[in-house]
């Protein structure tokens, strides 16, 4: 029999019908982005960016005080915000302060990568991370004159918010890429330095932590601190 006819005999006459591909879902709209509500204080995120992260208080202080980091009330996630150039909110990362379990990081849902977490300043000098904790761990670890210089933490490797921090700010012309110091974030620094430099900025430089991020570069040298005071004491 031909392929037809063997088809027919096996469905006992039936011609059948030819098969159609499930039409694909319509994609859905975007999700409006929507801030997460803020907590009555910052007790649990001071606590943990404190203690457990050895960030100074002053420097938590001073970004919370800037409108770029609150608590939210419903998890008591230390939430990091980014603005855009009037000063809307159109950025939010979420990071867990819980001590057990697998760290919870992300981005709130319809968040603009351009105005990831940042804090401008008035000389020329940029310094980009990975992570909010690490540009935080990073002043923390380099605290002179910090207020002038200017940050972005692009919450990944994309390149998005670190070109938009360059383009609102026109006198920023030397860069430094603070990444993590593991195989990814070295990999990430030779493509950032690719776009730089095809938008015209030269004056590029790569800083690494000798830990793999800069906040465990930051309280292993608390902890070294520590160590050699208590030595210290003993003798």
């Amino acid at each position: 029999m031909s392929f037809p006819e063997a088809v027919t005999f096996l469905l006992n006459g039936e011609q059948g019908e030819a098969y159609h591909a499930v039409e694909g879902k319509p994609d859905e709209p975007p999700k409006s982005f929507v801030v997460p509500p803020k907590n009555d204080s910052m007790r649990r995120v001071y606590t943990y960016l404190t203690q457990r992260r050895g960030i100074d208080r002053e420097i938590v202080t001073s970004f919370a005080q800037a409108g770029l980091l609150y608590e939210d009330a419903e998890y008591h996630n230390a939430v990091f915000i980014g603005t855009d150039e009037h000063g809307v909110v159109r950025h939010a990362h979420k990071r867990s302060v819980n001590s057990e379990g697998k760290a919870f990081r992300i981005n709130v849902e319809g968040s603009d990568p351009r105005y990831s977490f940042h804090r401008a300043g008035t000389s020329d000098q940029l310094y980009v991370f990975e992570a909010p904790i690490d540009l935080m761990s990073f002043v923390a670890l380099y605290p002179e004159d910090w207020r002038v210089h200017s940050y972005v933490a692009l919450c990944g490797t994309s390149e998005h918010a670190m070109l938009w921090t360059l383009e609102q700010n026109p006198q920023l012309q030397k860069v430094a890429l603070c990444l993590d110091s593991d195989a990814a974030g070295q990999k990430a620094v030779e493509r950032l330095t690719g776009i730089l430099g095809e938008h015209g900025y030269t004056d590029v430089t790569s800083m690494l932590p000798e830990a793999k991020d800069w906040n465990d570069e930051l309280v292993a040298r608390r902890d070294d601190a520590e160590e050699q005071i208590e030595s210290m004491q003993m003798c």
